[in-house]
């Protein structure tokens, strides 16, 4: 049995070919990784350094935080990691993450919101059978004792802010919180929480039973699609630029097909 995540359904959804090349076919990645990814990922891990210096009792300083991710930065990066956009350089992106993590200590700190953990991996159960599961990893969960309430906190490191609406749709959080309602005994509420550092802006949303219900059934539906699916077109799209498969690609291989002969309906998503 297949257990899926939030990234291998997206897959599927922004381009089918590309889900076969990563999931199926296994196919290594000619681009490793991009820039944008390797700041997420950075500052991710400093902020799960943060976090889990906090839990463990250490009263920890900016100085802290930003020397952990200068020296993860420095003995990581590589000049295989690509850079899509050419007005920019490394050094760019490595002063963002140094925003970043300054604004969010300043405005989150002294972090006393009793984080009980990072990264946490959570089994979501879709169905009472168990046929359907998905796994995903929280990048910070919050508990508060006192009114038996969950907060599920999301890093965001790109330059999209996402508005209320978008994230009262938004399904990843959402998914968590079927998770921790399933693993946790008598959950009062799941907040579900987003900090959009380039902007330095937090925004919560929280669901309803009928609209987790629903989702529910939203996200079988599409597991029967994949299973059933048998022919995985390409989907062109603005996301093409960054797609790490662009040499197996047949949209970039002009001399055998043009890109609109493989197109299909569905719409990547930012």
């Amino acid at each position: 049995m297949v257990i899926y995540s939030h990234s291998r359904l997206s897959s599927f959804e922004q381009c089918p070919l590309k889900f076969k090349f990563r999931y199926i076919d296994k196919i290594k990645p000619e681009i490793e990784e991009t820039i944008e990814s390797f700041l997420g990922h950075k500052v991710h891990e400093t902020l799960k350094f943060l976090h889990e210096e906090v839990i463990k009792g250490v009263i920890i300083q900016l100085d802290d935080v930003l020397r952990h991710f200068i020296e993860i930065w420095n003995k990581d990066f590589n000049n295989e990691i690509k850079i899509v956009k050419q007005e920019y350089n490394a050094e760019h992106y490595f002063h963002q993450g140094i925003k970043f993590l300054i604004d969010y200590f300043l405005k989150n700190s002294p972090f006393k919101d009793n984080t009980i953990a990072t990264e946490k991996r959570i089994i979501i159960n879709l169905d009472s059978e168990g046929k359907y599961k998905l796994q995903g990893y929280i990048d910070r969960l919050v508990y508060n004792k006192e009114n038996n309430i969950y907060e599920i906190h999301d890093y965001k490191t790109n330059g999209f802010l996402k508005s209320q609406e978008e994230l009262d749709k938004d399904r990843q959080l959402a998914l968590y919180a079927i998770g921790i309602r399933n693993n946790f005994d008598n959950v009062k509420e799941v907040r579900l929480i987003w900090h959009f550092l380039a902007f330095n802006k937090k925004i919560i949303s929280k669901r309803t039973e009928q609209e987790f219900e629903k989702l529910k059934q939203e996200i079988i539906e599409l597991i029967d699609k994949i299973e059933s699916t048998t022919e995985f077109l390409p989907n062109q799209g603005k996301l093409c630029e960054w797609c790490e498969f662009q040499n197996t690609c047949p949209l970039f291989n002009s001399q055998s097909s043009s890109p609109e002969s493989f197109s299909s309906p569905v719409s990547p998503e930012e």
